[in-house]
């Protein structure tokens, strides 16, 4: 990697255990390393907490049509 490509990059530390288990569990995957599955799984951990913050709750679904209701939108 070159300098300019490292600034993009950070150094995450791991238990060696842990790493061992994943290189086993990514062989014969399309990942290259650990790395590149750990950034993989931890994008989709954000992905999932980021679509489960811009979903209403029943509630506040429930106070957005009443006050449509409210404005005539809804009947």
């Amino acid at each position: 990697m070159d300098e300019e490509n490292e600034k993009n990059y950070e150094t995450v530390r791991i238990p060696v255990t842990l790493y061992k288990k994943i290189n086993e569990r990514i062989k014969g995957t399309g990942f290259t390393s650990v790395s590149s599955y750990v950034t993989y799984v931890l994008r989709e951990i954000i992905a999932e907490d980021e679509e489960e913050e811009e979903k209403f709750s029943e509630e506040d679904e429930e106070r957005v049509k009443e006050r449509l209701r409210a404005l005539g939108y809804l009947e």
